[in-house]
């Protein structure tokens, strides 16, 4: 088989390096790839971003899978160009990708089909937002509506620290046009968890639990980024996590999309909050999360790649999904200055020296040399037969990759 993964993250890496194990596969080309991608043994990177550009080059090289790492390209429609020429890709269609690429639609089928949710309102217009803000009790939680790389989301502590959100969403248009509308709703006390999950529109499997850290202070502290580490499976989804999981918000998740007549094969990202009032749903994502890809594919012991056919022939009601009793725990290397301003080009060393694995996100291969290109570098992930012990082995091989700037956290896998 040959393969096409869309992407150039540490997500797209981790994705090729689980189907360069498959010996069913002959060839994986990763679009446009990154300096991970392009060592795997049946790994090749090809320049190209577009729809059009991947299209044809899916027929060209009579590519047998497209799988898609992020969400634009699934939001623009990618999945539905590549079927109209019988092209096989695993993925969510135009139409149900707008779960994850329109808070408002999310929220609204969330209480059309009764999936747990935090109470909320939608506004088109910053005047009414201020005024709606006024009669809030804080922390109130405001939204830009559309993909804004996961940094759409602003807590706010105070009145003048939300209509100043406001602003900045709406009036001076930081997320561009994601701020157009906004949702504003209640703050939730609790514990995050995230669930990936696969569907083939008949049923949802989910996988097992992890847990992202998105503040990139230690003590989830500082400003949202994309994600500064994972681990899995989460220590608090329990059993009775699971069932009101199940129960509140996977089951009536499955019921709307049958009423809404959304077919596809692909991923439900399911984000929570584990509260004492119950567990309750923050958002959906239509694709694996970065990071928690790297540390969920670590722990999969089933055939990836044959979890993915199964979506596709509508056969996942027959899977047998397995997973390793390890923990896992991925720390994330960020240049410094990220989330906002940063510099690039810096050479990374010592990774020759680690021993677990490791995922390269903003990196490149330059002079045969892995020069960083991103603000999130690098993912160093470790496995153990507990959380303690893949927290120490993954900072054991932290502390031996260097680069200029070089910036992590340092409590990733710490329980309380």
């Amino acid at each position: 088989m040959k393969i096409l993964v869309i992407g150039s993250g540490g997500r797209e890496h981790c994705i090729c390096w689980k189907l360069n194990e498959n010996p069913k596969i002959e060839k994986i080309y990763c679009a446009p790839g990154n300096g991970g991608t392009s060592f795997l043994s049946k790994g090749e990177n090809v320049n190209l971003t577009g729809i059009d550009e991947l299209l044809n080059f899916a027929k060209s090289e009579k590519i047998d899978l497209t799988i898609v790492g992020g969400e634009e390209l699934l939001v623009a429609g990618i999945v539905d160009e590549f079927q109209k020429n019988n092209l096989k890709i695993f993925g969510a269609n135009k139409k149900s990708a707008l779960l994850e690429g329109s808070k408002v639609y999310a929220k609204n089928f969330m209480k059309k089909y009764g999936v747990k949710t935090a109470a909320y309102e939608v506004f088109t217009e910053a005047s009414d937002a201020k005024e709606y803000i006024k009669s809030c009790s804080y922390p109130v939680v405001i939204k830009a509506s559309g993909l804004a790389a996961g940094k759409g989301v602003l807590i706010c502590e105070t009145l003048e620290s939300a209509l100043e959100a406001i602003d900045e969403i709406m009036i001076e248009k930081v997320f561009d046009d994601a701020g157009e509308e906004i949702v504003i709703e209640e703050f939730l006390v609790g514990i995050e968890a995230s669930i990936l999950s696969f569907t083939d529109s008949n049923v949802i499997l989910p996988f097992i639990s992890s847990k992202d850290h998105k503040k990139i202070g230690d003590n989830e502290t500082g400003l949202n980024t994309g994600g500064m580490g994972t681990i899995a499976p989460n220590p608090y989804v329990t059993p009775e996590v699971h069932y009101e999981f199940i129960k509140d918000i996977m089951t009536p998740t499955l019921e709307g999309m049958k009423n809404e007549n959304m077919n596809f094969a692909g991923i439900i990202f399911f984000g929570l909050m584990i509260t004492q009032k119950g567990v309750y749903l923050l958002e959906y994502n239509m694709r694996l999360g970065d990071p928690e890809t790297q540390v969920v594919l670590p722990l999969l012991q089933s055939d990836f790649l044959q979890l993915i056919e199964d979506a596709m022939n509508k056969n996942l009601s027959q899977s047998n999904i397995k997973w390793s009793n390890d923990s896992a725990c991925c720390v994330v290397l960020a240049s410094g200055g990220y989330p906002e301003n940063y510099e690039k080009g810096y050479q990374i060393s010592g990774l020759e020296n680690i021993e677990n694995s490791f995922f390269v996100g903003g990196a490149q291969m330059k002079d045969n040399t892995l020069v960083t290109s991103g603000g999130r570098v690098l993912n160093i992930v470790a496995l153990g037969e507990n959380l303690e012990i893949a927290h120490k082995k993954v900072y054991e091989d932290v502390a031996k990759v260097s680069f200029t700037g070089v910036y992590h956290r340092k409590d990733i896998g710490k329980i309380k």
